[in-house]
């Protein structure tokens, strides 16, 4: 079961070199786990104290 191609060699080929031209590349920085996971962690902490004094204030704690 073989397929024909449905682009041409030429087509085939202009897409190669646009792939490859690096048009759409975006140079990016390392990518910081900790950074990550302190900012979740603050995140937490920070909707955690919002909630804690929410509930004081309503009277549930």
């Amino acid at each position: 079961m073989t397929e024909d191609p449905k682009l041409s060699d030429e087509d085939l080929e202009r897409v190669q070199q646009f792939i490859s031209s690096g048009y759409n590349s975006t140079e990016r920085g390392p990518f910081r786990a900790f950074a990550l996971l302190a900012v979740t962690w603050g995140v937490v902490i920070a909707l955690g104290v919002v909630s804690y004094y929410i509930g004081k204030w309503a009277g549930y704690l």
